[in-house]
């Protein structure tokens, strides 16, 4: 992974001054790039620092949100602990404060769990990732198995009814809570302090990004789409990759 330079922030679609910005960043495909796993990304060595100076920047109005669970974002980016909206809204902590979840039962996935588990074992390179209150059925190294994978996650969010749903991504499908998305997640920051009246900053590069994309759009702020995914985005800007987000993220700092 080559370091990340400069750029010109005078012809970007993300603000040369951070004054009065409120930022919410995606983690995979946006901050770091893909990988086969997600157990195999690269955290560049001086993003968590960074990420940490950005954040003071804009006095504290600056939150992560992923599909990840938060405990996962902790060992990603320890010794720093951010604001993080984790399993795509389900799970919401403001920094150093207590972790807000939605009200299901990791238990009630013990079944879906061993049911993907033998499901992967017949292709070879499928990866299940727990997340507690969420399985993520990653087949980026199978994708001839897109179809069975979705039949297989929809038949178990059938039998575990209300309040779980599929969620799609790029090459990953996953089953987590109903009633819970990104957009709704950067909505209930954004009713309070440090975010509230401040000028929103959106940035994803998958359709769980979207929905917070519209959000952004509603409400008179800036949505940014990082990388070409292969579905039509509502996001009004685009980049080309992390790396240039990275970039902007490092140019930023660095400014007195």
């Amino acid at each position: 992974m080559q370091p990340s330079t400069a750029v010109d922030t005078a012809n970007h679609p993300l603000p040369d001054d951070l004054n009065g910005w409120a930022l919410f960043i995606d983690i995979d495909g946006t901050l770091i790039d893909l990988a086969a796993t997600p157990e195999s990304i690269v955290i560049p060595p001086e993003l968590p620092v960074q990420l940490m100076k950005l954040s003071q920047k804009v006095d504290g109005a600056m939150a992560l949100v992923t599909g990840r669970s938060i405990a996962a974002v902790d060992a990603m980016f320890e010794p720093y602990y951010f604001t993080v909206a984790g399993l795509h809204g389900a799970e919401i902590r403001r920094e150093n404060a207590e972790i807000l979840r939605k009200g299901m039962e990791a238990a009630a996935l013990d079944r879906p769990r061993m049911v993907l588990q033998k499901f992967a074992s017949r292709w070879p390179g499928m990866v299940i990732e727990d997340k507690g209150l969420g399985l993520a059925v990653h087949y980026r190294q199978v994708p001839e198995a897109a179809i069975a994978a979705t039949h297989a996650v929809d038949g178990l969010v059938k039998d575990l009814g209300y309040g779980w749903k599929r969620q799609d991504g790029k090459m990953v499908i996953e089953i987590g809570p109903a009633g819970t998305n990104k957009g709704m997640a950067v909505a209930h920051f954004m009713e309070t302090a440090p975010y509230a009246g401040r000028k929103l900053l959106v940035m994803g590069d998958d359709l769980t990004d979207e929905t917070m994309f519209r959000y952004a759009n509603e409400t008179g702020g800036r949505s940014v789409r990082v990388g070409d995914p292969p579905f039509e985005s509502v996001a009004e800007f685009k980049l080309d990759s992390a790396d240039t987000v990275r970039s902007w993220i490092a140019t930023m700092v660095a400014r007195q």
